[in-house]
């Protein structure tokens, strides 16, 4: 069983500073074992779930349920909550336990229901908790080759040669059985397939039509199923919705919500010093990346997941303001990635399945910004660097320098 450090070690970074600590990501990708990992290590601790009719009952009839804790000995006690978002009064709930124990307990509160949602706008639990998230597994997280973030920033075109067969044997893996846990940990293609047929049901039918008030689950589902197709390009809700006998905003606002639950994930483009650049565009994502068909978008759609992982990471730890997003112009020129830090470009990465040549939108786009570039094929073994004026492009098979992402 995977022990998930990586996560493991942003909750202690982040148990520092605040008592309560919120952790969010994908339904399925593993948040329930991660805390009850992190609960190993203290000789106190309780889990509770909300979807446990016994415990939704204690803590209706007693809000303080968990002082009842049997305890070995004098340590702090870990409370898990988990999918507490799905009690009507949750916020004020939380508030008032951080606010009467947040000296004398470590809460950690898990849910998929995008509790960063739930921060925004008059958020009465402000000041009171981190947040980080969790997601499905990543090549960086699986070969353990990760580099140090500082070392990461200084050069972020370096390569090691150490488990290059670790790295190459964690991608080809991931990219047959995505991601999740559950598939993922069998390593049968059949379980896979069988774990996904019912995923996007359950989580549509159930998650979603129960904290919000789509009624019409049947066309969600269709949607969804029309999103592979679409991977690779800026997605437009216009054709969706025609498609769909559906009005525009109904798609932009369930495209948001699949988004919340964890279904999707969506950049931006980038447009500062970008001449004729396109304004407004998205392009989606998805977590399960296996959906797709098309070998080009798929790969694509791996290193989006990688990507997407790495800077929220950093973000959520207080690494700086990480941001991830994708170029084009009005002569269709684009470059899959940009990441920006502290809204300032800082590397630009261009995904090909076999293309060897750098790619002449990413030699523009890399003069305009001034910033190092990586050019990702899902083939070959070797790499090597290309100068372009004054700066550097490095062209590698993905499973090698994603695997050493921070």
């Amino acid at each position: 069983m995977e022990k998930r450090a990586l996560y493991a070690d942003a909750w202690r970074e982040l148990a520092r500073g605040k008592a309560m600590v919120f952790l969010a990501g994908p339904r399925q990708a593993g948040k329930t074992t991660l805390a009850q990992m992190i609960a190993e290590s203290f000789a106190n601790s309780l889990y509770w779930n909300w979807d446990i009719p016994d415990h939704r009952i204690k803590l209706i009839e007693k809000p303080t349920f968990f002082t009842e804790l049997l305890r070995k000995d004098s340590s702090k006690p870990f409370i898990i909550f988990d999918e507490i978002h799905k009690y009507k009064n949750w916020k004020n709930y939380l508030k008032g336990v951080y606010d009467q124990f947040n000296q004398e307990y470590k809460f950690l509160i898990s849910g998929s229901g995008r509790l960063d949602f739930y921060q925004k706008g008059g958020d009465s639990l402000a000041g009171r908790y981190y947040l980080f998230h969790l997601f499905p597994f990543t090549t960086a997280e699986i070969s353990k080759t990760r580099r140090p973030f500082d070392e990461f920033l200084e050069d972020p075109l370096y390569l090691s040669a150490k488990d290059a067969k670790g790295k190459k044997d964690a991608w080809r893996h991931l990219a047959k059985l995505s991601g999740f846990p559950e598939p993922f940990l069998s390593g049968q293609e059949t379980v896979y397939r069988r774990w996904s047929n019912t995923y996007s049901r359950q989580l549509i039918r159930e998650d979603i039509r129960d904290l919000t008030d789509i009624k019409y689950a049947d066309d969600m589902e269709t949607l969804y199923t029309l999103l592979p197709s679409k991977i690779g390009s800026p997605l437009s809700a216009t054709p969706l919705a025609e498609n769909l006998k559906l009005s525009y905003n109904t798609v932009r606002s369930w495209l948001d919500v699949l988004e919340r639950f964890y279904l999707v994930f969506s950049i931006s483009t980038w447009t500062e010093k970008i001449s004729r650049a396109i304004h407004k565009e998205r392009k989606y994502y998805l977590w399960d990346y296996m959906r797709i068909n098309d070998e080009a978008a798929k790969f694509e759609n791996m290193v989006a997941c990688e990507l997407w992982r790495a800077v929220t990471l950093w973000s959520d730890l207080g690494l700086g303001n990480f941001s991830l997003h994708f170029i084009k112009d009005k002569e269709k020129r684009e470059v899959d990635f940009l990441i920006a830090k502290n809204r300032k470009p800082f590397l630009l990465i261009e995904a090909k399945l076999s293309d060897s040549q750098p790619a002449k939108s990413l030699l523009a786009f890399q003069n305009n910004l001034r910033v190092p570039a990586v050019q990702l094929i899902n083939a070959g073994e070797g790499y090597r660097i290309i100068a372009n004026e004054k700066e550097k492009i490095l062209i590698a098979p993905a499973w090698q320098w994603l695997a050493e992402l921070p």
